[in-house]
């Protein structure tokens, strides 16, 4: 008998509809060779929702993600929702997404492709084999803290961190550290932040539970560093949610393209399944999207469904893609032996991974 899963499909805006639909046909390809069945249902968020509902967030989309096992997200933003009131701009309804799922957990894995380094703008012997994974800590920090305002002549936020947000966020990248290679660097600004302060002596709390795993500390600023430095040297990065937002931002540069880096964000009753790039709206509707960023996190929800060999297909099917040198137009000048669409790049994942 077949496993069933509810699906929420949030396309959101730009490119999203484009990449999204790509990953819906890989999972369908998996599905009819892993007796898996997928329910799909669709809901709006971001500048779309704003343009049929007035709002980001519609509760009819926060009560069907909550309905469902699992949520797949596109991207969302667009140049004609940065002048609205914060109140209805497009990301102010992901933060509330967030905050409703409870995803207090950001994981963005940052692999490079033995057939990709040379889309690193680093040197091959510095980004070649590099596996790592930040760990972000999602529903807290600056993002969120109180008191925060705009005035006219002065502007403030607060970045707070409770006990228990550090702690539960640091057991998820010491377990995430059992599966890999047994190290955590946890990132602050401990010398400058009280908040990091105690994100630090949380941390190390917590890493008496995990006496296998090795645990260090790394300012921000040194991490940026040592990110381009030398990649290879980190495992899982456990970090805030604004240093988690831009260091993963940085790790997807060092293996090539924001187009190959995927995301679950998880914790909560309900997992959120996305790519860390954005809308794209200079290169929407043009067919020239990378997708496989949000195929890949498709496989990762899967595997958190505890589908496993379906997610192995598609990983599989990625790889075996971009070893053929089938590349889309931002990956075109890497040993591309055809260049391929959008639509095209899909159904070729859909294609090799049924195999």
């Amino acid at each position: 008998m077949a496993n069933k899963y509810k699906i929420a499909l949030i396309k959101g805006d730009g490119i999203g509809p484009e990449i999204v639909d790509e990953a819906v046909k890989v999972l369908d390809a998996v599905a009819s060779v892993e007796d898996i069945e997928f329910d799909y249902n669709d809901y709006l968020m971001g500048g779309c929702a704003v343009d049929v509902f007035d709002t980001p967030l519609p509760q009819e989309t926060i009560n069907g993600a909550l309905a469902s096992d699992a949520i797949l997200f596109g991207a969302i933003g667009g140049p004609q929702y940065d002048t609205l009131p914060k109140e209805k701009r497009p990301e102010t309804g992901l933060l509330k997404m967030r905050k409703e799922l409870n995803v207090f957990a950001n994981i963005r894995p940052a692999v490079i492709f033995d057939e990709l380094t040379a889309a690193s703008t680093l040197k091959e012997e510095v980004v070649k084999g590099v596996n790592l994974v930040v760990v972000r800590e999602l529903t807290g920090g600056i993002y969120f803290g109180e008191p925060r305002a705009k005035e006219e002549n002065r502007a403030y936020n607060t970045m707070v961190y409770t006990r228990d947000e550090i702690k539960r966020i640091a057991k998820v990248a010491f377990e995430q550290a059992l599966k890999r290679d047994k190290k955590v660097t946890s990132v602050d600004k401990a010398n400058v932040l009280e908040v990091s302060q105690l994100w630090r002596e949380v941390v190390e709390e917590v890493a008496k539970e995990y006496p296998e795993i090795t645990l260090e500390h790394m300012y921000v600023d040194n991490a940026a560093m040592q990110l381009i430095r030398d990649p290879k040297q980190f495992d899982v990065i456990l970090t805030g949610n604004i240093f988690g937002d831009i260091l993963s931002d940085a790790a997807s540069m060092v293996v090539g393209s924001i187009g190959l880096l995927p995301s679950a964000s998880v914790g909560g009753k309900v997992g959120l399944y996305e790519p860390i790039h954005g809308s794209a709206p200079d290169i929407a509707g043009q067919g020239i999207a990378n997708p496989i960023a949000t195929i890949m996190s498709a496989s990762m929800m899967l595997r958190d469904l505890g589908e496993l060999k379906a997610a192995d297909r598609i990983d599989n099917a990625i790889k075996a893609v971009l070893k053929e040198g089938y590349r889309t137009k931002d990956l075109s000048s890497f040993d591309a032996k055809e260049v391929v669409s959008t639509s095209e790049m899909g159904s070729l994942v859909a294609e090799y991974a049924t195999k």
